[in-house]
């Protein structure tokens, strides 16, 4: 007897591993059977899985994609409506979108993988890396970085009304330098911080004295063979198979792909594809890249100075869900909207991507995974 049971993912921790029957699964290697939706979920059981994506599902408006992926192989994977309206591409499988905050555990990854090669220290301070920030630096750690404890001021609110060129991650930490203190004490509160993963991106170029989107290249990327992954840059970034950002006004849609800070990028720019993180989250249960110790790390919660913990890792939110460990995340920036959740209990991910405004794939993601545990 088979089971199956889906993985959900955006800062989402359990996953139950299923047993499947040792004997029927070496009758369908030997087939050449692939172990699809149907061996592992039975007839019908995914069907529904449709019905969420119903206002997508069509030939000339901005669409959406979704995998679901238990035990290491996929379930469900599927695109719906367009890529991009004027060309009328259809979003596929392998249809690149912007993951938005998605990417802040690439990011985390990034800084882990550093740490795994002893190049950093987790409790190194942030002073030692930008010396021109106040001295509210010398006191928030890397750590705190990562789980978004440092109390660092929001850059998006220092932004001037009449920036109209996209700021670079440099222009984030001159924004920052100019700073006199922090939202709190570090490590004494948590507050989500985007600026806080723009400067563990440079700070993993100022310790490799390579690009930080090269770094992912060569040490996530091209490792797992996600060949279509990329960091976005600005305009001059190529991206194959691109999907673009929509906002819907009355009847129609507005293209709205690019804003002010989408070429910023430890927070946020990462681009990919279903299949390709369908390769991200194998190396994650595989420990390809990482220690278990180091994986398991980014899944613990962050503990503040009074010894209470918050609901986040590095690069994920963690909590309990209907009893379960959940591993999850949101990502939003304009035109684009993405979810994805864990519970490694069940060994099941939900990956939700939208390209459009106005949409809750993290919503989408986790009715998805309810329904199939």
């Amino acid at each position: 007897m088979i089971l199956v049971l889906v993985e959900v993912e955006k800062n989402t921790k359990n996953v139950v591993e299923l047993k499947m029957h040792s004997t029927l699964f070496n009758i369908l290697f030997f087939l050449g059977c692939s172990l699809n939706l149907s061996v592992f979920a039975g007839p019908g059981k995914v069907d529904f899985i449709d019905s969420y994506f119903s206002e997508y599902d069509h030939p000339d408006t901005p669409g959406a994609a979704v995998l679901v992926m238990q035990n290491g192989e996929t379930l469900f994977e599927r695109g719906y409506g367009l890529a991009q309206i004027s060309s009328a591409s259809a979003v596929t499988p392998k249809t690149n979108f912007r993951l938005a905050s998605l990417s802040k555990q690439f990011t985390a990854t990034a800084i882990l993988l550093l740490v795994q090669q002893k190049q950093l220290s987790l409790d190194s301070r942030l002073i030692t890396f930008f010396p021109k920030l106040s001295d509210y630096a010398s006191k928030i750690t890397i750590r705190q970085l990562l789980n978004h404890t440092s109390g660092l001021v929001d850059y998006e609110d220092l932004i001037p009304a009449s920036q109209t060129q996209q700021l670079t991650d440099f222009d984030v930490l001159s924004l920052l330098e100019k700073q006199k203190s922090t939202y709190f004490s570090p490590g004494s509160q948590y507050r989500y911080s985007n600026g806080g993963y723009v400067l563990l991106g440079l700070i993993v170029e100022r310790i490799t004295g390579t690009s930080f989107s090269q770094f992912l290249k060569q040490n996530i990327f091209t490792p797992l063979s996600m060949n279509n992954s990329l960091m976005y840059e600005g305009s001059q970034t190529d991206i194959p198979f691109r999907a673009f950002g929509y906002t819907a006004f009355g009847n129609s849609f507005k293209q709205t792909d690019q804003s002010v800070t989408s070429a910023t990028r430890g927070d946020g720019g990462v681009y990919t594809s279903l299949n390709d993180w369908a390769l991200w989250e194998n190396a994650i249960n595989e420990n390809i890249l990482l220690s278990n110790e180091l994986q398991e790390m980014a899944f613990s919660p962050g503990q503040l100075s009074n010894g209470s913990f918050t609901e986040y890792g590095f690069g994920w939110m963690v909590d309990i869900f209907k009893g379960l460990t959940h591993q999850y995340h949101t990502g939003s920036t304009i035109g684009f909207r993405t979810g994805v959740e864990r519970f490694p209990q069940k060994n099941l991910m939900v990956l939700v991507l939208i390209n459009r405004a106005n949409s809750t794939p993290w919503t989408i993601a986790r009715n998805i995974a309810e329904r199939l545990f």
